[in-house]
């Protein structure tokens, strides 16, 4: 399926898996929406993907995903400037090495991590729609990992239990392959299709926080970075799932190197998938029965 013409936004886009999927997609003709959380950094990316593909359709949309009022204004730009989304790709995501709150009160692995796709995604459906209605190409990417473990819904914020940091990220990139699931049940019929993918181990910034890497991620990639796979490798497996004909009816699934993988038994639960999708709802202040 060809990609010039339409428009993608890819979060987390100024580093790592989401600069290189927003790379490919703009080296391809697509107009591509950065949502970055730095300025600077986001606006250094943007002018090299600009620079290495000639396509001058790369724009910055500045969004800090652990702030959910970031998150609805960064909505409100992408539709003052687009009457039509054709591809989401969320990617964005961090691990933070001790326990800490949002300004909205949540668990930052699980805000950014979960809670940020989860908003990011309600406010641009009917940008999608629009995409799907016109008879164009409308998917949804949401960037999993692969650690086979269970979220306490009884304790998402982690108050009761001690907090260590892979495990918060695990639980919370489960959420993606349970917000997966439920969003292509309602999403049937419309057009829209979304799933969810592992994109391999490579070589990424995990745990980065204004620029400082947790020391344990830091002192592993410095040890043995050079035999992963950069991250253009990785976001071939992305890419795949936005542009192949081959996938175009496919929905809910859980994708590894294109074809589907098994997923932490939970997130073969509906009822797990609607539990988690209710109180995801009531986190970021969105109506439970709402798409």
């Amino acid at each position: 399926m060809q990609v010039a013409g339409k428009t993608a936004l890819v979060t987390g886009a100024n580093s790592g898996l989401g600069k290189a999927v927003a790379t490919a997609l703009a080296a391809n003709g697509a107009r591509v929406l950065m949502l970055c959380r730095s300025a600077g950094r986001g606006a250094a990316a943007r002018d090299e993907i600009i620079q290495a593909t000639g396509n001058g359709q790369v724009e910055l949309i500045v969004c800090d995903l652990a702030s959910q009022a970031d998150i609805r204004a960064a909505a409100a730009a992408v539709h003052q400037t687009t009457d039509a989304l054709h591809f989401l790709v969320n990617n964005a995501g961090t691990a933070f090495a001790e326990r800490g709150l949002t300004e909205d009160g949540v668990e930052r692995t699980l805000a950014v991590d979960h809670l940020a796709p989860f908003l990011l995604t309600h406010l641009l459906l009917d940008l999608l729609e629009a995409a799907a209605q016109a008879g164009e190409a409308a998917r949804i990417v949401n960037v999993g990992t692969k650690i086979d473990t269970a979220m306490d819904c009884s304790d998402l914020n982690w108050e009761r239990r001690p907090y260590r940091m892979m495990a918060a990220y695990g639980e919370a990139k489960l959420g993606n392959i349970h917000f997966t699931r439920e969003l292509a049940r309602r999403l049937a019929g419309t057009g829209v299709t979304v799933n969810c993918v592992f994109p391999g181990v490579f070589l990424s910034n995990l745990g980065g926080t204004d620029g400082a890497q947790n020391w344990a991620l830091k002192l592993f990639a410095k040890a043995f970075g050079w035999a992963l796979p950069k991250p253009a490798r990785a976001a071939e497996r992305v890419t795949w799932l936005l542009t192949a004909d081959t996938v175009a009816e496919v929905s809910g699934e859980y994708f590894g190197d294109r074809k589907p993988i098994p997923a932490p038994a939970q997130a073969d639960d509906p009822a797990a998938n609607a539990e988690l999708w209710r109180l995801s709802a009531g986190m970021v202040g969105l109506d439970g029965d709402a798409r």
